[in-house]
């Protein structure tokens, strides 16, 4: 009886040998396709960030076209360029000539 003993505990060890086995490689396979799911979502993220990075340069640009128009606003040469265009103010010993075609 001794024998049967024996065996049974040997056949137990290889079940579980192969059931730790078995454990161990699927959660590597899962582990594997989470990194390559994850190298893909990596790629996407870099390629949102140089998008973004660009968009921040052009924010920039923009910015100082800004900042300068601003300053353009406060000088005089401005001033004189609105007064003609939005309201036809001329200096005094200006002439005015009108084309008028038709």
């Amino acid at each position: 009886m001794a024998r049967r003993f024996v065996y049974r505990k040997k056949n137990q060890n290889r079940f579980s040998m192969f059931l730790a086995i078995l454990v161990l490689v699927v959660l590597f396979v899962a582990g594997g396709i989470r990194g390559i799911f994850l190298n893909g979502k990596l790629k996407e993220l870099d390629a949102k960030k140089t998008e973004l990075q660009t968009q921040i340069e052009k924010e920039k640009q923009r910015e100082k076209e800004i900042e300068e128009y601003g300053k353009y606003t406060q000088t005089d040469e401005y001033v004189e360029e609105m007064a003609r265009e939005k309201l036809g103010l001329v200096r005094e010993d200006e002439i005015i000539f009108h084309n008028e075609s038709k």
